[in-house]
């Protein structure tokens, strides 16, 4: 049975191989692009009933219009895109598959300005658009059944129940620590990689994207990055400085330059480092 599974795997990896655009890397998709869609607008709603919308008018017009310049330039998925603020002290913001897309006040003073809220705003929505949901939905699933098909071949074998739970136990620790934790790392890279070419050619300055980094770091939690779903704040600076000159040439060829666009009011500044 085990084979049998096995054969099952390999020949649904080569059926569900995609290619992010924009990277170029390779990727397992078994989910549809339908159906993250659908689920994504469902969890928006739901979010929506039970988050606060901002009734800052103005400041839900600005995340409004970085939002639409953003998604103007990154590749046309058909998404229906909503962008909303919502009042709270999260500092968080998250694009769901579709191109629903919430910002929490509370990250709006690490972001200072316009370009520092399309920095995130890119990073989220390069997540939906490089279609890491399905991705990490895929990755679950194969995981999941790499687990089942171990447990069968030890019953085969006739492992003792004791051994079998040690060695299940030790495969649940290496795919977290070995494959989920180091995949959603990576999906933070490439979000990060690709909302930099996003701010870019929408007209932002994409040296803004490593400083907000750098105010962001004043929040790092201390655990190990290996053991984090996120990279290292510091690193994701530098990564994004390395790109700094493809970056500044896009931005240079972009039909309107905003430079940092407004500045943020008091309130939305007061927890900058």
């Amino acid at each position: 049975m085990a084979r049998v599974f096995l054969t099952a795997v390999l020949a649904l990896l080569l059926a569900a191989c995609a290619t992010v655009e924009g990277t170029g890397r390779q990727q397992v998709i078994l989910t549809s692009a339908g159906m993250e869609n659908a689920q994504g607008a469902s969890a928006y709603r739901e979010v929506l009933s039970q988050e606060k919308p901002s009734n800052d008018a103005a400041m839900q017009a600005v995340v409004e219009r970085v939002g639409r310049r953003l998604a103007a330039v990154a590749p046309d998925r058909g998404f229906e895109w909503e962008f909303t603020l919502l009042e709270s002290d999260q500092v968080n913001a998250w694009c769901l598959p579709g191109g629903k897309v919430a910002i929490y006040t509370g990250i709006l003073p690490y972001c200072e300005n316009e370009a520092g809220l399309a920095a995130v705003m890119g990073h989220e929505i390069a997540h939906a658009i490089a279609r890491h949901g399905g991705e990490r939905m895929s990755q679950g699933i194969l995981v999941a059944g790499t687990g089942v098909a171990l447990d069968v071949y030890m019953r085969e074998r006739g492992v003792e129940p004791t051994d079998r739970a040690m060695w299940m136990g030790a495969f649940a620790l290496g795919s977290q620590v070995g494959v989920m934790l180091p995949f959603s790392r990576s999906h933070e890279l490439e979000a990060d990689y690709l909302g930099l070419v996003y701010m870019a050619k929408a007209g932002y300055d994409p040296a803004e994207a490593p400083r907000f980094w750098q105010r962001f770091a004043s929040l790092s939690s201390g655990t190990p990055e290996f053991l984090s779903t996120h990279p290292d704040s510091g690193r994701r600076s530098d990564a994004l400085s390395a790109e700094q000159d493809r970056a500044a040439a896009l931005y240079q060829q972009a039909p309107q330059q905003y430079g940092l666009g407004e500045t943020f009011p008091a309130r939305y500044r007061k927890a900058t480092p």
